[in-house]
């Protein structure tokens, strides 16, 4: 699946972290100035050897626990469509805090190849409130818009800023995820965004599924990327690629073209 996505075997995903969108409580009231943002990030992550890039309404704090709204799906519609622009490479989306419905909505009305599903399967209590994974609901909707083929679920386990009320075994976790929940791929992340996901977590989730993608959802840097891809397919990387290795600044073109020469590293060296 990956190789048919993104043409590599350990994949490179760069975040598209968009400023606040229309309805959060600290909206700008300027949707020109976000499209900016979204373009110049997704520009220098192209620049700098991303494989793909994945667009959040990372902004959007407090982030609301279900349906975001239609102006929130309509103002990220027009971001993803502002980086397709750009930017020729496979685009997926994140709808934060867990909307995946309106995530495929916009995937498909954008042609986007994938989503992000922070809780795809199982319960997890954040501080958002209790978020309830409805891979039900969510695989029934990307079938009935024709999309099985189109958009690919990418879903974390034990996602980061949460708990889980139920079991924390990753092994089984991992299994009922793809077995149950029919998730095409499975993130591996740390505790919070920017954190280290535990290489060990990681290499538990492999080997119980070895022959479902995984990723790393948080924490990869040009410092750490080896050992990682030695065990996992690739990773979403966010913080590691903004000036100054904090979140809220754009990306650093530099800090991406390192990065994406580890990738490189990794695939020659199996």
């Amino acid at each position: 699946m990956l190789r048919e996505l993104f043409g590599t075997s350990k994949v490179f995903i760069g975040v598209v972290h968009l400023p606040p969108l229309p309805g959060s409580p600290r909206w700008s009231g300027d949707l020109d100035s976000v499209l900016e943002w979204a373009r110049r990030d997704a520009r220098s992550l192209a620049e700098g050897g991303v494989h793909g890039l994945i667009v959040e309404n990372y902004g959007d704090v407090p982030y609301v626990p279900g349906s975001v709204g239609p102006h929130t799906v309509a103002a990220m519609a027009m971001a993803t469509r502002a980086v397709q622009e750009v930017v020729d490479l496979p685009v997926g989306i994140n709808m934060l805090r867990n909307d995946p419905v309106s995530a495929i909505a916009v995937a498909v009305a954008t042609g986007c190849r994938f989503v992000r599903i922070n809780v795809h399967h199982g319960v997890m209590a954040a501080d958002e409130g209790v978020i309830e994974g409805k891979a039900h609901e969510t695989l029934r909707y990307r079938s009935a818009l024709g999309a099985d083929d189109q958009v690919k679920i990418f879903t974390d386990l034990l996602v980061k800023h949460a708990t889980p009320l139920g079991t924390s075994d990753l092994s089984y976790l991992a299994r009922e995820t793809v077995e149950r929940s029919l998730a095409d791929l499975l993130i591996v992340s740390g505790d919070a965004t920017g954190e280290e996901a535990s290489l060990h977590d990681l290499e538990v989730v492999k080997g119980a599924v070895p022959e479902v993608p995984v990723l790393v959802g948080s924490g990869l840097n040009e410092g750490n990327a080896p050992g990682y891809l030695a065990v996992g397919d690739g990773a979403i990387v966010g913080t590691s690629l903004k000036m100054g290795g904090h979140i809220h600044n754009p990306v650093d073109v530099s800090r991406v073209a390192a990065l994406s020469q580890r990738f490189a590293e990794a695939r020659n060296n199996p």
